[in-house]
């Protein structure tokens, strides 16, 4: 068997400019953005118990991210999850990671300006989603769409100023921790929270299930690899990094916050009851600015941090959101290239040279998802927190498959980056390892998947029907265009891997991977 070398591209490459750091601060500035989202609606849900619900989601979210790590780093190219799964178990689901990821985008970018602008209501009450909801509706109405703008005419947020955000949003989350352990923090308090107000077990699964946004937006890093110097040897240190540094915030805080003193008494609840302060950051005045109203009940720091931490949060929010905008109408536009989407995704602005279809459609479908969401009251919040549980849920439990998928059928793909923990075996005539972590992995995330759909109307309704409505179009579309229904098209993934090998500049990898195919008798010339 022979397979001929690419000796160029074949098309226009992406620059490979991003560098540690910058590959870093690329899943920082959408990852640690999901605390400010997440911390609240986990106590509002889970109570006494939301610590144990980070740290279940903690732990499927290590599993998660070493399974990126290893086929980002593999698979050093744009696309993310809908591309290992496109290249693992085939076509059909390709378009479904990847619509489960569209979909995750498009709340991305409701969730994330309704938080931007809860955060500012932190400083500007009358942005106020419960005082003042019409002023903050136009508010993130008016950030969807001037992200919208933005994006079509190529503006976006550059790697260095990601990278001066996330360092500065790292310095401050530490700054809250340090500050709040050493003047607030009451073990006692904890302990008894935990053992008084321990949730049922409804509420201890719907808390979970709310607990793994916390840790959405490991596609960036996976989106930005075939932009990364060198990635197979720069995405393992920065996915690590990024992994262990969002774990311990997400762990700090919600032990932090369950056992806190705060500087000022708590208000009492709507019935007039006293509450913990666990629970007024639950509350729906408080949980889309949840990090913003901790920081400033912290004695002596609050004074300080109730002034730039809405500020700082509000801007990475920002940033997070217009990474819906980017990332939603990337997917689209790959998706469109493969033949999973109809081709009009793919059409590039003749002037700004952006793909403003795409942009525009999901920006207009993220304006829809914001009108459900303000019809909720003020639930509202919630009803986004249900949608990108869901779609997170969904394609990360393809992507655990699509990696032990790969590790079968690409046995001799370079993995400078592997999953510890693997059992070998014999597989077609090849030695071939199976992640132990990924197994374990894909249980944990299934199993929150199932508490998304257990304890989350919106999410039980409003999924599915996405995931339905979706493969009902490319079944369409598939038939149209006359490619297979529910097979995959001809592709030549030995050719394109030792294509990705070489624009990654890993040459090495690229050897050896030439070599391994010429022992087995595949010759390439």
């Amino acid at each position: 068997m022979t397979f001929a070398i690419p000796t160029g591209s074949e098309q226009a490459s992406l620059r490979r400019a991003v560098t540690p750091w910058g590959s870093f601060s690329w899943g920082y500035s959408d990852v640690g953005a999901d605390i400010f989202v997440a911390l609240g609606l986990v106590f509002g849900a889970a109570a006494g118990a939301s610590n144990v619900a980070f740290l279940f989601a903690g732990l499927v979210y290590v599993c998660v991210g070493l399974a990126y790590t290893e086929l980002a780093a593999t698979y050093p190219v744009a696309g993310g999850g809908q591309y290992f799964v496109m290249r693992g178990l085939g076509d059909i689901f390709g378009f479904i990671a990847g619509w489960a990821v569209l979909l995750d985008f498009t709340i991305d970018i409701v969730l994330f300006a309704w938080a931007c602008v809860g955060y500012l209501s932190h400083l500007i009450p009358a942005l106020s989603a419960t005082g003042h909801p019409l002023s903050h509706f136009f508010a993130v109405l008016i950030l969807i769409v001037g992200l919208a703008i933005l994006n079509i005419i190529g503006v976006r947020e550059s790697t260095s100023f990601n990278g001066w955000v996330s360092a500065l949003d790292v310095l401050s989350e530490t700054s809250i921790l340090f500050f709040g352990f050493l003047f607030a923090f009451d073990p006692g308090l904890l302990v008894h929270t935990m053992r008084f107000d321990w949730p049922s077990a409804w509420q201890l699964m719907n808390g979970t299930s709310l607990a793994i946004i916390s840790f959405v937006g490991l596609e960036s890093i996976s989106q930005a690899a075939e932009e990364t110097q060198r990635p197979a040897s720069i995405i393992p240190r920065t996915s690590i990094s990024l992994i262990l540094t969002i774990l311990i915030f997400a762990l700090a805080y919600s032990n932090l916050a369950l056992g806190m003193q705060t500087w000022h008494p708590v208000p009492p609840d709507a019935q007039g009851r006293p509450q913990p302060f666990y629970a007024f950051l639950g509350n729906a005045e408080n949980n889309d600015k949840a990090v913003a109203v901790l920081a400033s009940n912290i004695p002596y720091f609050g004074a300080l941090a109730s002034l730039y931490v809405p500020i700082l949060g509000a801007v990475l929010l920002l940033i997070s959101s217009n990474s819906g905008v980017f990332g939603s109408s990337r997917i689209a536009y790959a998706m469109s290239r493969a033949q999973l989407l109809p081709s009009i995704f793919e059409r590039v602005h003749h002037g700004f040279r952006t793909p403003v279809v795409a942009i525009a459609s999901f920006c207009g479908l993220a304006v829809v998802v914001h009108v459900f969401a303000a019809l909720q009251g003020d639930k509202g919040l919630n009803f986004l927190g249900d949608l990108y549980a869901f779609g997170a849920a969904l394609s990360y439990t393809l992507v655990f498959v699509a990696l032990i998928a790969l590790r079968l059928k690409e046995p001799l793909a370079p993995r400078r980056f592997k999953i510890p923990l693997n059992i070998p075996m014999r597989y077609r005539g090849e030695d071939v390892e199976v992640p132990i972590i990924g197994i374990v992995g894909f249980f944990g995330i299934f199993a929150i998947l199932m508490f998304v759909l257990i304890t989350h109307d919106v999410g039980r309704i409003a999924g599915p029907s996405w995931v339905i409505l979706g493969l009902c179009g490319y079944l369409l579309y598939r038939r149209t265009k006359r490619l297979p229904l529910f097979g995959s098209q001809e592709r030549d993934w030995i050719h394109e891997q030792v294509g990705i090998l070489r624009d990654s500049g890993e040459l090495e990898l690229m050897d050896d991977y030439l070599n391994k195919l010429r022992q087995r008798g595949v010759t390439v010339s």
